[in-house]
């Protein structure tokens, strides 16, 4: 390359200026190349950059599409879970709302997922207490239970006979004895109930010889004090 600057071209000879615009070309040929490189560089980079962008969009809807499934599929498995516990426990559920309870996040973070939780949550669902013994006390309850019962239809009895008296008026007043016997007979059953819910609680069953033993409390009871009063 010539060291003859355009500055220099008044004082310099024809062949140093001839040689200078030979090599002008061939720099100026190497500019443009060089030029054309780093533009096809940038285009080849932007499209690089445009083909990531779509690539990670579309995995991004993707993503997006995917979380949309589960947040469905744990929404419907929450909500029959939801049911599930409501027929399990009756109305005691009303105590979290009339309707399932909104999600919560959990106090403390870890790596557990949705699924993880619901089926923990199933687990208890389907958990059932297993039963507890009818010991002394509860016995002792029962044939409380068929005192009350005596004692309630006993005095229910007494007042309904005074009620209806002992003559016959062609009224609805002759009825009452028989409405008497009758109340009398199912206050000692009414106390069968209640000891039913009691053994419900306890998660056991009421047998025969606690119904008998309720039964015939409240039946002994109740004649008793009709024949101490002396009807």
């Amino acid at each position: 390359m010539s060291d003859v600057q355009p500055a220099d071209f008044e004082t310099a000879d024809y062949r140093s200026v001839l040689r200078r615009l030979t090599t002008l070309d061939e720099e100026a040929a190497d500019l443009r190349a060089e030029a054309e490189r780093w533009h096809d560089g940038r285009v080849a980079a932007a499209d690089q950059a445009v083909r990531e962008a779509d690539e990670n969009l579309a995995a991004a809807a993707e993503e997006v599409s995917r979380t949309q499934r589960d947040l469905e599929q744990v929404d419907a498995r929450a909500l029959q879970l939801w049911a599930d516990y409501v027929h399990k426990v009756g109305p005691r559920a009303e105590r979290y709302g009339r309707t399932m309870p909104q999600a919560a996040i959990p106090r403390q973070r870890s790596d557990r997922d949705a699924a993880d939780y619901l089926e923990e949550v199933a687990a208890k669902v389907k958990y059932i207490a297993p039963p507890q013994p009818i010991n002394f006390g509860v016995k002792a309850l029962f044939v409380l239970f068929g005192l009350a019962g005596g004692l309630v239809g006993a005095g229910a009895f007494l007042a309904l006979r005074g009620i209806g008296g002992t003559e016959q008026t062609g009224t609805w007043r002759d009825a009452m004895p028989v409405v008497a016997l009758v109340v009398l007979l199912a206050c000692p059953v009414l106390a069968v109930v209640s000891a039913k819910k009691v053994a419900d609680r306890r998660s056991v069953g009421l047998d025969a010889a606690t119904v008998a033993t309720v039964l015939l409390t409240g039946l002994v009871s109740a004649g008793l004090i009709i024949a101490a009063v002396g009807i």
